[in-house]
C-alpha cells in the first residue's frame, strides 16, 4: 500500500511536469514562428523600401531622358528647314547620328490624320496614327496648343511631352521612348527616340531587378521576388495583334513588372487580389511544385501615380504588388534547431526535477521509517519493562509472604496492615494496567507511570471497557496520542510544588466512540485553554527546550480519523483535554 502511494505521488509529478513542458514546448514554438514571421516581414519592408527607392531612381533617370529628349528636338529643328517636304530622310539619319539618338521622325498632319511623314528609319514612313491611344490626342494638343494636358504618364515641358518606354507599334520587337516637339514655327513636330538599351544597362547596376537578384543572393531562405501590377495580374499580358501578323506587347501593362515568377500556385491570383483589395498583407503556406513555400504578399502605394505602371484600361496606377516567396523547409530547420536546443532544456530541467523529487521523496521516506522504528524500538522496551515489573514481582512474591509470615508471628499488627496494604496496592497498580487490554497502550502507560514516580507526580489512570478493544485506529497512532498529552501534562505539572503534581488519564471505549480525558494541574487554566494550544510551533513552555509540535501531532491526527479534541478549564487549576475517535474507521 505504501509503495502504491509513492508510486502515485511520482507518476502525478511526471504527468505534471510533462503538461508543463508540453504546453512551454507548443507556446515557444508559436513564439519561434511569430519571431520568424516577423523577421521575414521585416526582410520585405526592406525590398519594399529598397524597390522604392530603385524605382524612384529609375524613373527620374527617365525624367531625366526625356529633357535630353527635348534638347535635341530643338537642335533638330534649329538644323533642319520648318517645311516638312523640304527635309530629307537622308538630312534625318545624319541628324540622328550627330544628337545621339536612334531616330528622328518628323510627323505632319493631313485632314483628320497625323502621319510619320519623314523618318531616318525608313520602315516607319506613311505610317497612320490615328489608332495610338493616347499618343494621338497628345499630337492633336501639340499642333493646336502647343502644350500637352493629359492624365497619362509622361513627361510634359512647355511645347514637348515624352512618354513612357513602351513598345513600337511600328516594330514591335524594339522598346523606345519619344520625345515629342511642337512651337509652331514648322509645320511638323519633331519626334527623336531612343531605345530601351541606355535605361537597361542603368538598371543593370541598379535598378528592380538587380536589387532584387542581391537580395535573394544574400538571404538563403529567399526563393523569389515578383513586383506584380494588381490590376492585370489575372488577364496575363496585354497585346494587339497588327493587320502584318506582328503582335505588340505593351510594357506599361504588362503583370510581372520586375523580378520573376516562378512558383506559380493557383491561389495566386486570389491572394493577389485580396492584398491589393484590402490593403492588407496576406501570408499563406503551400506546396508548389513539390516544395513547401512560405508565400507574403504586400499591397505598396505610392504617395503619386509617377509609377510606370497602367490599368487594363490604360489609366495610370499608384500601388502595386510585392510577393516574396520564401523556402518552408528554411525556415523549420531554424525553428527545429531553436527548438532542439529548448527540448534539451526541458529535459535537463525535467530530469533534475525528478531527481530533486526523489531526492526528497526518499529522505521524507527514510524520516518516516527511522520514526516508525523509534516508536517501535520505543514499544518494545516499553513491553520489556512491563514484563520485567511482572517477573519481579514474581521474583519478590516469596519475600513477601516470608516477610507476611514473619510479621504475624511477632503480632506486630499494625506493621503487618500497612505492609500489605502497600504490597496489594502495587500489585493492584499492575493488574489494572494489564488489564487496559492493549499490550502497546499498557506498555506506555507503565512507562509513564515509571516516569511519573521518578518526577514525584501523582499519575493516576483508568481505562474502561478496553480488554475487548476492536479498533480502525492504528495502536501506534493511540500511542503517539496519548505519548504526547501525557507528556504536556507532566511538563506542566512539573512547574509546581510536588504537592501539587497531579495528572488523571480516563480512557472510555463505548457508543462506538474512543474517549480519552487527561487532567492536570494548570494555574490560570480559564487563560490557558483560550490560548492556540494545537497551532504548530505555538508553546507556553520555554522555546529552547520545547518546539511547540506536541498538541499540533496530536491535533493532526485526530483529525485524520474524522475525531474531535476539546480544551476546557475543569476548574481554577484544572485544565482538561476530552478526546473521541470513532474507533470503527
Amino acid at each position: 500500500m505504501q509503495r502504491n502511494i509513492w508510486f502515485m505521488a511520482i507518476s502525478v509529478i511526471v504527468v505534471i511536469v510533462l503538461l508543463n513542458n508540453t504546453a512551454y514546448y507548443f507556446l515557444t514554438k508559436e513564439s519561434l514562428e511569430d519571431a520568424l514571421n516577423r523577421e521575414v516581414a521585416a526582410v520585405a519592408n526592406q525590398i519594399e523600401f529598397s524597390v522604392e527607392q530603385s524605382r524612384l531612381g529609375a524613373e527620374r533617370y527617365q525624367d531625366l531622358i526625356g529633357d535630353e529628349l527635348r534638347v535635341v528636338s530643338i537642335a533638330a529643328q534649329y538644323a533642319l528647314d520648318p517645311d516638312v517636304d523640304k527635309v530629307t530622310n537622308e538630312q534625318l539619319v545624319e541628324l540622328s547620328a550627330k544628337l545621339g539618338v536612334n531616330h528622328i521622325t518628323l510627323l505632319k498632319r493631313v485632314k483628320d490624320d497625323i502621319l510619320l511623314y519623314k523618318s531616318s528609319d525608313e520602315t516607319q514612313l506613311g505610317k497612320s496614327t490615328k489608332s495610338w491611344d493616347p499618343w494621338f490626342i497628345v499630337f492633336n494638343q501639340l499642333f493646336d496648343q502647343r502644350n500637352v494636358k493629359i492624365d497619362w504618364l509622361g513627361k510634359s515641358l512647355p511645347n514637348f511631352w515624352s512618354g513612357p518606354f513602351e513598345v513600337a507599334s511600328t516594330d514591335p520587337g524594339s522598346i523606345y521612348k519619344w520625345g515629342y516637339y511642337f512651337d509652331g514655327t514648322t509645320n511638323y513636330i519633331t519626334d527623336p527616340y531612343i531605345s530601351y538599351t541606355k535605361l537597361a544597362e542603368y538598371e543593370e547596376l541598379t535598378g528592380v531587378d538587380s536589387l532584387i537578384k542581391k537580395t535573394i543572393e544574400s538571404n538563403k531562405a529567399l526563393l523569389e521576388v515578383t513586383v506584380l501590377n494588381p490590376e492585370t495580374f489575372s488577364k496575363g499580358p496585354f497585346e494587339t495583334v497588327h493587320p502584318n501578323g506582328e503582335v505588340q506587347e505593351h510594357i506599361l501593362q504588362q503583370p510581372i513588372l520586375y523580378g520573376s515568377y516562378n512558383y506559380v500556385a493557383d491561389s495566386d491570383v486570389a491572394n493577389v487580389s485580396k492584398a491589393f483589395n484590402t490593403k492588407k498583407k496576406v501570408t499563406v503556406d503551400e506546396i508548389v511544385g513539390g516544395k513547401h513555400v512560405f508565400k507574403m504578399f504586400i499591397p505598396v502605394f505610392t504617395e503619386d501615380k509617377g509609377l510606370n505602371i497602367v490599368d487594363e484600361n490604360g489609366v495610370p496606377m499608384d500601388s502595386y504588388v510585392l510577393t516574396l516567396v520564401s523556402d518552408y523547409q528554411v525556415i523549420r530547420d531554424q525553428m527545429s534547431t531553436q527548438l532542439l536546443n529548448i527540448a534539451i532544456i526541458i529535459v535537463l530541467i525535467t530530469a533534475l526535477s525528478l531527481v530533486t523529487a526523489g531526492v526528497v521523496m526518499n529522505y521524507y521516506r527514510r524520516s518516516r521509517e527511522n520514526a516508525v522504528q523509534v516508536t517501535q524500538q520505543t514499544y518494545v522496551d516499553e513491553i520489556n519493562q512491563m514484563f520485567q515489573s511482572i517477573r519481579a514481582q514474581r521474583h519478590d512474591f516469596l519475600n513477601h509472604v516470608q516477610t507476611i509470615h514473619s510479621l504475624a508471628e511477632l503480632n506486630k499488627h499494625e506493621e503487618l496492615i500497612a505492609y500489605t496494604k502497600e504490597l496489594t496496592g502495587e500489585i493492584r497498580q499492575m493488574n489494572d494496567i494489564i488489564n487496559i487490554g492493549n499490550p502497546a497502550i499498557a506498555a506506555l502507560i507503565r512507562s509513564k507511570t515509571s516516569q511519573a514516580e521518578s518526577y514525584r507526580i501523582m499519575f493516576e489512570c483508568t481505562f474502561t471497557s478496553f480488554d475487548k478493544l476492536e479498533m480502525g485506529v492504528k495502536t501506534l497512532d493511540l500511542n503517539r496520542i496519548l505519548g504526547n498529552l501525557i507528556d504536556n501534562a507532566f511538563d506542566e505539572t512539573m512547574r509546581y510544588p510536588e504537592s501539587m503534581r497531579v495528572v488523571e488519564l480516563q480512557g472510555l471505549q463505548r457508543n462506538g466512540l474512543l474517549e480519552f480525558t487527561i487532567t492536570n494541574t494548570c494555574e490560570d487554566a480559564e487563560k490557558v485553554a483560550a490560548m492556540p494550544l494545537f497551532q504548530s510551533g505555538y508553546s507556553t513552555k520555554d522555546q529552547q527546550d520545547h518546539q511547540g509540535l506536541g498538541l499540533s501531532i496530536v491535533k493532526s491526527i485526530v483529525d485524520k480519523y474524522k475525531g474531535a479534541i476539546h480544551i476546557y478549564a475543569d476548574g481554577p487549576d484544572r485544565l482538561t483535554f476530552f478526546i473521541t475517535i470513532p474507533h470503527k474507521i
